[in-house]
């Protein structure tokens, strides 16, 4: 079978390399059976009211977009999703010492459960797996939340102050956590490779990690399901399903092969 160019010269790429930032976007998690937002099957595209309930505004005025949020919590398909191939390439990245952060977009804490050390990931989009109270800040595991919507509290309110609960991830009108992002442009500042997955590269500011590598000196290899905004940047744009194009290019070719 001919060999793919592109894919030949990521692999070379990821292989040299000694400090690599990953940026992981939703594509790495749809073969875990999790969806994106805005694609043909994303849970905006079929039901436009979902979005309603990830805009800060709406949830914290409305009780009843609140309930809808966690009734939806409640059988949301993080809790049996599984890490695929895509998640565990990247473990095996970091296990011999070449991956010195992970951004992730994603807050399924699919790449923990894979077995990223959790220090290198960036949750730049939080994380659903924690809950926090929108007055006072405290923080607790989700599943503590969700015991209580199950044993009746349509709408559980913080324990500690009475503030609104809301899942740990960043909705549309909030802020990026500023200490994130700046972990983030750091590493992209002093990686020699920026290995960007499963992401379009079009949701700002995070997707600036992408040139800030670059300008930087780095090489840049973007491995997706389509096209990208910033292909044109790439050294190396590798093609197809992530479950089998990355421990592709992340696993030496044996010789002869």
């Amino acid at each position: 079978m001919a060999r793919d160019p592109e894919h030949e010269r990521a692999r070379e790429l990821i292989a040299a390399a000694e400090r690599i930032t990953v940026l992981t976007g939703a594509g790495i998690s749809t073969e875990s059976g999790i969806p994106d937002f805005r694609g043909p099957d994303g849970i905006w595209t079929k039901n436009p009211e979902a979005e309603k309930m990830a805009t800060i505004q709406n949830y914290m005025a409305d009780p009843e977009v609140r309930k809808r949020a966690w009734r939806d919590r409640l059988v949301h398909v993080a809790w049996t999703a599984e890490p695929n191939a895509g998640h565990r390439a990247l473990v095996e990245l970091e296990t011999r010492g070449a991956l010195e952060a992970l951004i992730t977009q994603n807050v399924d804490g699919l790449h923990q459960k894979a077995g990223s050390n959790p220090e290198r990931v960036i949750e730049i989009h939080g994380t659903l797996r924690e809950v926090m109270c929108m007055m006072c800040e405290d923080r607790l595991p989700m599943e503590h939340a969700l015991e209580r919507v199950q044993d009746g509290e349509e709408d559980p309110e913080c324990r500690k102050c009475g503030g609104v609960l809301k899942s740990a991830t960043i909705s549309f009108g909030q802020a990026l956590v500023q200490r994130d992002l700046l972990r983030a442009h750091v590493a992209a500042q002093s990686c020699d490779l920026m290995l960007a997955v499963g992401s379009t590269l079009a949701v700002y500011p995070i997707a600036e990690v992408v040139p800030v590598a670059k300008q930087a000196g780095a090489r840049v290899v973007i491995v997706n399901g389509s096209a990208t905004e910033m292909d044109d940047l790439a050294d190396a744009v590798a093609r197809g399903q992530i479950g089998e194009v990355l421990p592709s290019l992340v696993r030496p070719r044996a010789a002869g092969v």
